[in-house]
């Protein structure tokens, strides 16, 4: 058994993991995109996404989420000639199809005919897989393989995936954590905790640093909105399209609900706080997650049995069109209207969130809050570092000075912080004997490592380069 690291190599970006049972199979776990200054180590970044390995030994690709980091070069995968299913849980396999066709649309091509048959084809190979179930992978070689889904509680349906290499006496166990949640994200059931494994390979985005809890963080939101609205101006929130935006949706409708009849700032009632959504992808995703409420968890449940309606609700305006999400920017760089908008990308990367720092960053009145990690060589990781210095950002080759207030709240993360990842380790009934630490940069995971091989002093914990 060999695992090798195609990608989320000192750095958070571009998960690929190949876990090799002899020499005639292998299977995937995620193939996604790099972002920032981010690539593989053997020079595939976010501008060369063709696959540098090989693929004719691998019979299965395994999806633990669906964020574009993790996803992203599936069409590649397909181009480089892998034919084989795609495993995924039953909400990834809903959610897969359209990050994937918003993919080939923004980064292979325009034509919709080709989109087609490429999206008939991946639809045809995405096979859902139940938490818990333990789904035999096809194989040519001695070595069986099998693969089950547990809960990570990321996103909806993310999960880490146990993989079950060999049998009887023989049988090793390799568990890739994906990403693993918060505890403490709004919508979702908490991860699920694994007894045991031979091989861990674990992220470590946050292995250096703690999370507010989250009335800390529900109490920091609700501040940074009071004083952003005290100054009439816009509160920026990149975020991404599915999971984060979803949460931070249910999360303000709670703001506004508790503050029914009550003032905002200065005369401002938080009734007249329009909520704003400009992302046709992020509400296309809001419409699944409704959807898909059999998988949230009991407080978002009992909230809607309540007759709330958490991402759906009166103040919450959606815009949709080009032209719709120009004239709104226009409108709010123009007047004084207390307006908090989502837009993706998350790290500010792409997407309708660049047009609205490029006419807002510069001025004073405006906020921007991030509440999701900034990858290294993002302009997000940028105005997060120089913003308050008064420093600039490059968007779309213009330089952007940055007068406006940045704001970070990181209890909002979708990733466990380091308490959490080292009590995913800890509450094994048995250690794993190997735990490498991927989907960090350098300086968290070394962090982590430390400590891991303080808890666990037996097994051998590296980072991986």
């Amino acid at each position: 058994m060999e695992i090798h690291h195609h990608g989320a190599v000192g750095g958070v970006t571009g998960s690929c993991h190949e876990l090799r049972a002899g020499s005639e199979d292998a299977i995937l776990i995620d193939c996604g995109l790099f972002q920032g200054a981010e690539n593989s180590g053997k020079g595939a970044d976010a501008r060369e996404l063709a696959i540098e390995f090989a693929v004719d030994h691998v019979r299965a690709l395994v999806v633990t989420h669906v964020h574009i980091d993790h996803v992203g070069r599936i069409p590649y995968l397909l181009a480089a000639g892998f034919n084989g299913p795609i495993y995924c849980t039953p909400p990834s396999a809903i959610l897969l199809p359209v990050v994937l066709e918003d993919a080939l649309k923004i980064g292979v091509t325009r034509n919709k005919s080709l989109i087609r048959r490429v999206m008939a084809k991946l639809e045809r190979m995405i096979r859902p897989v139940a938490f818990g179930d333990w789904q035999a992978i096809p194989v040519e070689g001695d070595v069986p393989l099998a693969i089950q889904f547990q809960r990570a509680g990321h996103i909806l349906g993310s999960a880490w995936v146990d993989c079950r290499v060999g049998d009887g006496a023989a049988v090793e166990h390799v568990i890739f954590s994906g990403d693993l949640g918060n505890r403490e994200t709004p919508l979702l059931r908490p991860p699920e905790q694994p007894e045991t494994c031979d091989v861990l390979v674990l992220e470590s985005t946050y292995g250096d640093r703690n999370h507010e809890r989250r009335e800390q963080r529900q109490e920091a939101l609700e501040q940074v909105l009071r004083h952003a609205l005290r100054d009439r101006g816009t509160v920026l929130i990149p975020a991404f399209s599915i999971g984060r935006t979803q949460e931070l949706l249910y999360e303000l409708e709670d703001i506004l609900h508790r503050n029914r009849g009550t003032e905002a700032a200065n005369g401002l009632a938080w009734d007249d706080v329009e909520i704003v959504l400009d992302s046709p992808m992020a509400a296309t995703f809001t419409t699944l997650y409704r959807q898909l409420r059999e998988y949230w968890d009991d407080e978002a449940q009992q909230r809607v049995d309540d007759g709330r309606h958490p991402l759906n609700f009166e103040q919450l305006t959606t815009i949709q069109s080009h032209d719709d999400h120009l004239r709104a920017i226009d409108y709010l760089a123009k007047t004084e209207r207390p307006v908090v908008v989502l837009a993706a990308s998350g790290m500010c990367a792409g997407g309708r969130i660049v047009n609205y720092l490029k006419a807002m960053l510069s001025n004073r009145k405006h906020d921007v809050l991030f509440v999701g990690y900034q990858a290294r060589g993002t302009p997000g990781r940028d105005i997060q570092t120089y913003g308050p210095q008064g420093g600039y950002v490059i968007l779309d080759d213009e330089r952007i000075a940055i007068r406006a207030r940045v704001h970070t709240i990181s209890g909002y993360s979708a990733h466990a912080d380091q308490q959490s990842l080292l009590a995913f380790v800890r509450d094994m009934q048995t250690p794993p004997r190997s735990i490498r630490l991927v989907h960090g940069d350098p300086e968290a995971s070394a962090v982590l490592a430390s400590l891991l091989r303080d808890i666990v002093p037996d097994t051998r914990v590296a980072g991986v380069d």
